[in-house]
């Protein structure tokens, strides 16, 4: 593992800026790893770990920092919880551990230092400082993962039969005999609209 401010300096350059969201991104993933044991998560034990995150802020890029896990790699999974939590799975034990961030985790960083008055610089502070059990809730849990959710998986590639795309890792879905993607099964997060060429940005 590298030292904190080590860290700090990769995630402002990972994220373009250090701030409170990223120390407690740092401060629950190097919780979490500790947990599992996990002490190289980049190096010589890359392959053990996966995470899940709940949220789509700025801890998750720390996070990101901190255990290797890549969205590209298969190894950082994003579920849109809405919550301050992530979970580290180490692939080779089983064991996973969920550490969220206490709601009470701001009051106390107004109570440690009442001093500074940009809530931001307090929280930085407080985080950096505060010991894991006041800034969050661990718990050991089971995370029931199939293989196609796995890095390193090779699975057949199928076609959905109403728009044709590919479709990996077994995201398919079985509708009156047929075998369409989730997109045309009802789940698309876009409506199609017609094509009429490129769109000018102005």
């Amino acid at each position: 593992m590298k030292t904190f401010a080590e860290y700090e300096e990769l995630a402002a350059k990972a994220h373009g800026h250090i701030c409170a969201g990223q120390v407690l991104g740092l401060r629950m993933a190097i919780h979490g790893l500790a947990s599992l044991g996990i002490d190289d998560p980049t190096g010589k034990q890359r392959k053990r770990l996966v995470t899940y995150v709940e949220i789509d802020r700025c801890a998750t890029d720390a996070i990101a920092v901190v255990t290797g896990c890549r969205l590209g790699k298969r190894a950082l999974k994003f579920l849109d919880f809405g919550k301050m939590a992530a979970t580290f799975c180490d692939l080779e034990t089983g064991r996973a551990v969920r550490v969220a961030a206490k709601e009470s985790s701001k009051q106390r960083a107004r109570e440690v230092y009442p001093e500074i008055e940009d809530r931001n610089q307090q929280q930085i502070k407080a985080y950096r400082e505060l010991p894991d059990e006041e800034l969050f809730d661990t718990q050991w849990v089971r995370v029931a993962a199939g293989p196609e959710d796995l890095p390193g998986f090779k699975g057949p590639r199928v076609h959905c039969a109403e728009c044709g795309e590919g479709i990996s890792f077994r995201r398919e879905v079985e509708l009156e005999g047929r075998t369409i993607c989730r997109g045309c099964a009802g789940q698309r997060y876009y409506d199609p609209l017609p094509y009429h060429g490129p769109q000018s940005a102005g």
